[in-house]
């Protein structure tokens, strides 16, 4: 029972932690973002089309923006993340 609690104990006897795993995130924010457009232009022409999608076009526009300002970050993040690695 006392090896259970020796972690607690003593770090020492930790196990060390893995290195986070690099994702590249330009593909996540990529797609997400792509999405967002698509669903952005299906309401603007529901809208041009009398539909009441206001709501909807202002949201997906949202997503879009922040689809669009997470791929800076991510271009940021990567170029400190490689400037430092050197």
């Amino acid at each position: 029972m006392t090896m259970k609690f020796a972690p607690i104990i003593d770090p020492a006897v930790r196990k060390p932690a893995p290195k986070p795993v690099r994702v590249d995130l330009r593909k996540v924010f990529g797609i997400g973002t792509g999405l967002w457009t698509v669903a952005l232009i299906v309401s603007l022409v529901l809208l041009v089309l009398h539909y009441d999608t206001v709501s909807f076009v202002i949201l997906c526009a949202a997503g879009v923006i922040i689809g669009v300002l997470m791929l800076i970050w991510e271009h940021f993040d990567r170029w400190d993340y490689r400037r430092l690695g050197q």
